[in-house]
């Protein structure tokens, strides 16, 4: 199996529904992503993918939740704005266009991070 990663970022601002604590309060963060790929096989130049098809996708979701409120967002009015989310949102949207999107971790400081699986 080989797997391959890309990085990104966003900046926005949440807090947390039903949360006691500091998190309840409206707080931001300088989210790092981290996207993998897998596939047993390589494409006919040698890929898994190409990097930059995968980061032009991602930039495209989190464009989306760059410097925004990201309760007021639909999703995250459904579902609580936290890292574990977070990383379920952008799997599923950019599942829909790399079926070889593995996981999604999103890392809210350098120290603590959160990964969904499909």
């Amino acid at each position: 199996m080989y797997s391959i990663k890309v990085e990104e970022s966003f900046s926005s601002a949440h807090n947390l529904r039903g949360y006691k604590g500091k998190c309840e309060e409206l707080h931001g963060h300088n989210w790092k992503i981290e996207v993998v790929a897998c596939r047993e096989k390589l494409d006919k130049a040698g890929m898994v993918l190409d990097f930059k098809y995968i980061k032009t996708e991602l930039k495209k979701i989190l464009e989306k939740l760059d410097h925004k409120y990201l309760n007021k967002i639909p999703y995250f009015k459904k579902f609580n704005p936290t890292s574990e989310n977070i990383a379920k949102y952008i799997f599923d949207n950019l599942k829909k266009k790399i079926s070889d999107i593995h996981s999604v971790t999103v890392w809210e400081s350098e120290r603590s991070s959160a990964t969904y699986y499909g």
